[in-house]
């Protein structure tokens, strides 16, 4: 690997109290290309779904490109902090431009009409009850990130989103060597993505966590069909390996996929595609391999039965409004799709892990903390839409008896659960800071690989 400083550029981070908002991010940007009109070139790539315009700051003119694009869920901001901190940085420091020999392309924020929707909790406080009660995560056909066009045996889908074309459009044109599509998780601890195994970057990659005193995240993978290179770095999965899973395991699944994601899309050109999910939270217990005497299998079907109780909470709660509802807003979208797809997935993961060889072991304390604490942090988020939902009916006017008295229940539904969660957990909320390095550290430690192989 070149000979970058990679922690001591980690450790140049600044503190950051708070997420910037859209607004402020569109600002910098701007403000960044009529500070260095000779480096940069700006230019509108898109246009969201309420009509806002989607800018790319294009920096240097290296031999290769990378492209950097964050908030492709709307309640991932993380990356939008690192995309503000490293483009001001690449046009600050022209030995480190020079040394990567890129060309690169960022995109603060994909997806500003969902991002606005999370801006109540960006400033804090920081609490997983605060984050889920003003959270907004778009219904699976509704995110830019997977909804590139596919077709895969029964599934096919070509109902891009105007977000989703200007990354198309991105990618065609530059055809870039690395893609980093700016993730992050919401508890737990650090764990990679990459489109095919670099070696040579796995040691890296297990350093940039340590560095910030962070943690990997050791515990189950976010899917089943997960393959890993090495602990906590893992094969970017795709949507025909998600719909294949589903069917091995008798699930439906065109009735919970939608489209391909942007390494799907970019893998035509031999993109190298990064993915680092960063938490919010943090608990050692994601990192610890030590073994239970619980089954693997019984850790896995206690987070499915959380799961089963959320998706039951809500099929009851909606089911009882729906003819009430007259706002056609996000969170209806969103809810109803929880509530249309939320069994289909559960019964194959449910089956997978009754019948599955993996799953006949004891479960390290990461796993049952992955299944039991962490699935109670996930489940929470759903119930805060749901509210939110209802909020938007009664902020209209429509306050009918079925409307307020869901309302009431799921409010104390969200209580119990986030009273429940917070006696598991100490939910640790990590400082922004340090969740920015770590992925300015990914990139810089994957931009130096990739130009030493050239």
């Amino acid at each position: 690997m070149m000979d970058i400083d990679i922690q001591g550029y980690m450790a140049r981070v600044p503190e950051m109290q708070r997420f910037l908002t859209v607004d402020e991010l569109a600002r910098d940007l701007e403000g960044l290309a009529q500070a260095y009109p000779d480096l940069t070139r700006y230019r509108r790539v898109g246009t969201s779904r309420l009509d806002e315009p989607i800018h790319m700051l294009s920096i240097g003119d290296g031999r290769k490109d990378a492209f950097l694009f964050a908030c492709p869920h709307p309640n991932e901001p993380i990356g939008a902090m690192m995309v503000n901190y490293f483009s001001r940085l690449l046009c600050e420091d022209d030995a480190l431009r020079s040394a990567l020999d890129f060309t690169w392309h960022l995109i603060p924020c994909i997806d500003p009409d969902g991002t606005r929707l999370n801006e109540a909790w960006f400033a804090g406080p920081f609490t997983p009850r605060n984050y889920a009660r003003h959270y907004y995560r778009p219904a699976f056909h509704q995110q830019v990130e997977w909804t590139f066009p596919v077709s895969h045996k029964n599934l096919y889908f070509d109902a891009t989103l105007p977000e989703t074309e200007a990354l198309m459009r991105v990618i065609d044109d530059i055809q870039p060597a690395l893609l980093y599509s700016l993730h992050n998780a919401g508890f737990g601890g650090v764990y990679y993505y990459l489109s095919r195994p670099h070696d040579a970057l796995y040691p890296t990659f297990h350093q940039l966590p340590e560095w910030e005193s962070l943690t990997l995240d050791l515990g189950e993978p976010e899917v089943p069909w997960a393959v890993e290179f090495a602990p906590a770095i893992y094969k970017m999965p795709t949507v025909g390996e998600s719909y294949d899973f589903m069917e091995q395991f008798g699930g439906d699944p065109t009735s919970s996929l939608a489209g391909a994601s942007s390494d799907d899309y970019a893998s035509r050109y031999g993109t190298t595609t990064l993915v680092v999910e960063m938490p919010y939270y943090d608990d050692p217990r994601s990192n610890d391999r030590s073994e239970t005497s619980t089954l693997r299998r019984d850790a896995i079907l206690g987070g499915i039965a959380h799961r089963r109780e959320q998706a039951e909470f809500l099929q009851q709660q909606y089911s009882a409004v729906v003819r009430d509802l007259r706002a056609n807003s996000p969170f209806r979208e969103t809810t109803e799709a929880a509530v249309r797809n939320g069994m289909g997935s559960l019964e194959a993961h449910e089956r997978w892990a009754s019948e599955s060889d993996e799953t006949a072991r004891p479960a390290t304390v990461a796993e049952c903390f992955s299944n039991d604490q962490m699935t109670q942090f996930y489940r929470l988020l759903s119930v805060g839409q749901f509210i939110r939902l209802l909020e938007g009916e009664l902020g209209i006017g429509n306050g009918t008896p079925a409307i307020r008295a869901a309302m009431d229940t799921a409010t104390e539904t969200f209580d119990q659960w986030a009273t429940r969660l917070e006696a598991a957990t100490p939910a640790n909320p990590i400082p922004i800071r340090k969740l920015v390095a770590v992925q300015f550290g990914a990139a810089l430690a994957t931009a130096a690989h990739l130009q030493q192989q050239s």
